[in-house]
């Protein structure tokens, strides 16, 4: 099914702020991998900018970096319609992300995290989980991304985490609807503050472990 239009979901509005392009863009990426726009269905710049309180002239740039990483694709005097990855596209970027990740988590711990560090990442993963309570999606994408990345940034290693950040921006991960409509959002949120507390414990076996259960987690939930 590809419809030509849909209703907008309901985006933040955001009014004047400084870097507006640059949150109207990790706003609409997160309300793409979230299921909040629908693949298939053409958005219009004028009707996103209507429901953000801004001019259409910050979306649609921000629809077009949205081009550039491959999530929407422009629709000639009509807007952007948000691709569709198949089943096989889904389970080849997870598999990339564990690749990546779960070994580098595991090296994380073994190395060690200052504690002060630890506790700059906590306030994130009670974002989450309060992002899940509220059963806001749009914030518990971009808080879990922020999370990861941030974690990930640990390594000193710029190419890693934009590698991560590519990939994570082309998930998909429709199921949070139905998790949060179940009210089963909040717990598998809580993964994040229990993996820093393996982490602050150098526990790097059960740092792994948590993170693979993570993204099977993740992997089980894209499909709606």
């Amino acid at each position: 099914m590809t419809p030509t239009h849909h209703t907008t979901p309901a985006l933040p509005s955001f009014g004047n702020r400084r870097n507006l392009r640059e949150e109207i863009t990790e706003t609409l990426r997160a309300a793409v991998i979230s299921g909040e726009l629908r693949p298939g269905v053409v958005y219009s710049a004028p009707s996103l900018a209507e429901q953000f309180g801004v001019s259409s002239t910050p979306v649609r740039e921000a629809m077009l970096d949205l081009v550039g990483e491959g999530l929407v694709e422009a629709v000639r005097n009509k807007g952007f319609r948000v691709t569709e990855l198949s089943e096989q596209q889904l389970d080849d970027i997870t598999h990339l992300r564990a690749l990546i990740e779960i070994p580098t988590v595991r090296a994380i711990a073994e190395a060690g995290v200052n504690p002060a560090v630890i506790e700059r990442l906590r306030p994130l993963a009670a974002g989450i989980e309060d992002a899940a309570r509220r059963r806001d999606l749009i914030a518990h994408v971009t808080i879990d991304m922020e999370f990861h990345l941030t974690l990930l940034g640990l390594t000193g290693n710029t190419y890693l985490v934009d590698m991560v950040r590519s990939l994570r921006s082309r998930s998909r991960i429709y199921g949070l609807v139905t998790l949060s409509e179940h009210d089963q959002l909040v717990p598998s949120s809580h993964e994040h503050s229990d993996l820093l507390d393996l982490i602050e414990a150098r526990d790097a076996d059960g740092a792994e472990q948590l993170m693979r259960h993570h993204l099977n987690h993740v992997r089980g939930i894209w499909k709606a």
